[in-house]
Order: C-alpha cells, then sequence, then structure tokens
C-alpha cells in the first residue's frame, strides 16, 4: 500500500468497544427481559439456561 493510499488518521476509535460498565449494564437489562419473559411463562429450558449464563457473566464483570 502506498503512503498515499492510507486514510489520514487511524479509525481504529470508532470501534464499538464496550467497556466493562457498559457491558454490565447491557446485562442487567437483558436478565431484567429474560427474567421477565420466564415469569410470564413464556420460558423454556434454553432460556433458563441463558439466564444463569448471563448472570454468571454479570457476576464476573463485577468481581474483576
Amino acid at each position: 500500500m502506498d503512503a498515499g493510499d492510507r486514510i489520514p488518521h487511524d479509525d481504529w476509535v470508532d470501534q464499538d468497544l464496550l467497556t466493562r460498565d457498559e457491558a454490565s449494564e447491557r446485562l442487567v437489562a437483558e436478565i431484567a427481559e429474560v427474567t421477565r419473559r420466564i415469569e410470564a411463562g413464556e420460558g423454556d429450558e434454553l432460556m433458563e439456561r441463558r439466564l444463569s449464563g448471563m448472570k454468571e457473566a454479570l457476576e464476573h464483570y463485577r468481581n474483576r
């Protein structure tokens, strides 16, 4: 690649990277939604397992 073909600045700062806080916030919202659906009788075993995994991931983010 010729130096003239490069963009004037690196665009890596534009990537959508989540911080631990942002990931935690999204998990809390998703946990609330999945819990609501399970309590409304819309859940199944897969949804229960997903909820368990999300709770485990949230605990991981909070304890680091």
